[in-house]
């Protein structure tokens, strides 16, 4: 059993084509759909948010990103203050400041690529998890319409590494706070924020760093609806996602680097100024969401033609 655009329930074959009109209890609409069917009301979000929650590897990335700013400090208090170059201050050096420099510090260790991976993996893994578990076929039976199945899925991708951008910080804040202070945060171009302005300052550089990952959440979860390994599309969007800042190296691309999402994911150290310069994320903001929303269409337009045997 399956639905159709108009919410009809219907048999699926194995090629996936409707074949015939359910007679399900209780008498038809004349619109052909069952009595107290509503497709809007098919897989709540609540449902499928307690489901990926309670998944292990939810856990296990909830644990690691906690465990993280507990590793630096105790590599801090092992190595001792980080040095400073050439007299110029960095975030790395001044990590150690303040509990605001601390967070900003574990943002820009972490943004590169430890914070990819918890996005590929709500992402990737939530189509081909139950294409995998071959459970997918009697979700689409439910009748739950393609579209909404894809719909609450990834709106519940996207809410939990929402969830890991601000986890990760959060702890760090804290920890840094206890280790080394509530107090302004040092600028790497000279100056400092007061507290209370860096914890805006941080928001907006979290908010910037869940928006350039939307790239790797748009492109894991198009690979989640090609494959059934879940594994395939993780790794495909974390390896992808590898490729395209090696790219960003390759200077002889000149012009073309902009392009690259890549190219602006530390675009967000213009908000640790004195005055934010916004047009670099704004710009990076822009190549992030058209890719985004390419992909995204990608997977809702191939899932919809798909035949769904899994």
């Amino acid at each position: 059993m399956a639905a159709d655009a108009g919410g009809r329930a219907t048999t699926t074959t194995a090629n996936g084509s409707g074949t015939a009109t359910a007679a399900g209890p209780g008498p038809v609409p004349g619109d052909g759909r069952a009595a107290g069917y509503r497709p809007r009301r098919t897989l709540p979000l609540r449902v499928e948010a307690r489901r990926q929650l309670l998944r292990r590897r939810t856990l296990v990335v909830a644990a690691v990103l906690v465990l993280l700013p507990f590793v630096l400090v105790a590599a801090f208090a092992i190595g001792g203050d980080p040095a400073t170059r050439g007299g110029r201050v960095s975030l790395m050096a001044a990590a150690t400041a303040s509990g605001g420099n601390f967070a900003a510090t574990v943002l820009f260790v972490s943004a590169g690529f430890l914070l990819v991976v918890p996005v590929a993996l709500f992402c990737g893994d939530t189509v081909a998890s139950e294409a995998s578990w071959s459970s997918l076929r009697y979700l689409l039976a439910a009748p739950v319409p393609r579209a909404r199945l894809l719909l609450a899925k990834l709106t519940v991708a996207l809410l939990f590494s929402a969830a890991a951008m601000v986890l990760l910080p959060l702890v760090a804040l804290g920890v840094g706070t206890a280790a080394y202070g509530w107090g302004p945060l040092q600028l790497p171009t000279g100056g400092a924020l007061s507290a209370g302005d860096a914890v805006g300052r941080l928001a907006v550089v979290v908010g910037y760093v869940f928006v350039s990952q939307l790239v790797t959440a748009a492109l894991a979860f198009w690979l989640s609806t090609v494959t059934d390994a879940p594994l395939g599309a993780v790794g495909g969007a974390v390896g992808l996602t590898i490729v395209g800042n090696v790219l960003d190296q390759v200077t002889a691309l000149g012009g073309w680097r902009d392009a690259l999402p890549a190219h602006w994911q530390y675009a967000w150290a213009d908000a640790l100024q004195p005055t934010v310069e916004w047009s670099g994320m704004v710009q990076g903001a822009s190549v992030s969401v058209a890719y985004a929303l390419v992909l995204v269409a990608l997977a809702f337009r191939g899932f919809a033609r798909k035949d769904v045997v899994s």
